[in-house]
């Protein structure tokens, strides 16, 4: 296909496809499902290698978030029968982290419920950094804690975090729709914020809630002008409890295409698949790691994932190797870079981006999808590792 020897032919140069470009990869057959997956595979192994990053889920307060986002079991309202507790000490979450970092993970996410942390949550969160800092020194550590107000982010970097992660999760202009108690503007600040503490910017997205192929690229695109270093893709869980418990809108087929086209609008960054990947992949998870380079080991906030035995075996059996903490993730160009390192020179509106031309475009659009079976019985509850009295899953 012209399309994707085009789009290789950007990825290598780290230039920007078009949003026609972007919405006719969606917009693929079944048919042409394994030469998207081969195309955007090159861009990956030339960036990445066959290496895949383990990242590692601490949740450090559960449940009771006065925020309403309709995909999350822990929003307020939620009928969901998650674990509920409050913050868990430094030295309980340093030895839950420790089981991941044991079970092979590089990063350790720290996440916590919640608008946004108070001061007293940064101090804390800070010496739980700490801790897991002298005992694990190589690890890197993510905190996940909703929105920043001023000051917060420098502080959580003078505690040692590498990384700060805050979602975009969808488009700015369906935002609204999700999410009623704060803005996607407010989104975009704390993720500018971290940028501008010296962290590094995670940030992502939700696939599944019933947005258009034109909701996906834009999400994209904005995670990509960003220039956020790690992008986590998730796929909806539909928790029964939550408003989007009825949305089960995914197939392993467009999963995949959804990350062949995140890889190619974000050729060098850590393009991670998060939560979901069982419940919506399922047996073709081995396939995805042709297209990001990380995954989360084991559990996920609230619900369970596969063995972290399986996700080692599956790593392995695919042709991939788990990456050492002694090498460093992204490409030189992005580890060395202050500014933007999607590209060289110029600002993120660099030449590569559409034309006004190709952003007036008429949008392609995938073909009419059968509805996939709601599967149900692969939405699990977390009831073991931290907040419970059980081993974690690593």
């Amino acid at each position: 296909m012209d399309l994707l020897n085009t789009l290789v032919d950007k990825g290598l140069r780290r230039e920007l496809p078009t949003r026609d470009e972007a919405l006719a990869v969606l917009a693929t057959s079944d048919d042409e499902l394994l030469d998207v997956v081969a195309a955007a595979g090159k861009v990956r192994r030339h960036w990445f290698g066959r290496r895949v990053k383990l990242n590692y889920l601490v949740n450090l307060k559960s449940g009771l978030c006065p925020e309403d986002c309709s995909y999350c079991s822990q929003r307020l309202g939620s009928k969901a029968d998650i674990l509920k507790y409050t913050w868990l000490k430094p030295d309980e979450a340093s030895q839950a982290a420790a089981a991941g970092v044991a079970g092979g993970a590089k990063r350790v996410c720290l996440v916590a419920s919640g608008r946004g942390p108070t001061d007293r949550d940064v101090d804390r969160v800070s010496k739980t950094i700490e801790t897991i800092k002298e005992q694990n020194e190589a690890v890197e550590v993510c905190a996940c804690l909703g929105l920043l107000s001023q000051g917060q982010a420098e502080r959580l970097r003078a505690a040692g975090a590498d990384a700060y992660n805050h979602n975009l999760n969808t488009s700015e202009g369906t935002y609204g729709e999700i999410t009623t108690t704060h803005t996607y503007a407010d989104r975009v600040d704390t993720v500018q914020q971290a940028r501008a503490a010296g962290l590094s910017a995670c940030s992502g997205l939700i696939a599944g809630m019933g947005e258009s192929d034109e909701d996906l690229v834009d999400v994209v695109f904005s995670l990509r002008q960003l220039d956020a270093d790690s992008v986590p893709v998730n796929f909806l869980i539909p928790f029964e409890g939550t408003p989007l418990a009825k949305e089960w809108n995914l197939t392993p087929q467009r999963c995949l295409r959804i990350l062949a086209m995140v890889r190619f609008v974000c050729p060098d960054v850590e393009v991670r698949i998060a939560g979901g990947r069982e419940v919506h992949l399922r047996t073709m998870q081995p396939l995805a790691l042709h297209l990001a380079n990380s995954i989360f080991l084991g559990d996920y906030l609230t619900s369970e994932g596969q063995a972290g035995r399986a996700d080692l075996e599956m790593i392995e059996d695919a042709g991939f190797e788990v990456e050492g903490t002694d090498t460093v993730t992204l490409p030189e160009h992005r580890a060395a870079a202050a500014g933007c390192g999607s590209h060289e020179g110029g600002g993120c509106a660099a030449p590569g981006g559409p034309t006004p031309e190709e952003a007036s475009a008429p949008e392609a659009s995938a073909p009419e999808a059968s509805v996939p079976e709601a599967r149900t019985d692969l939405v699990a509850v977390r009831r073991r590792g931290a907040g419970t009295d059980l081993a974690p899953n690593a």
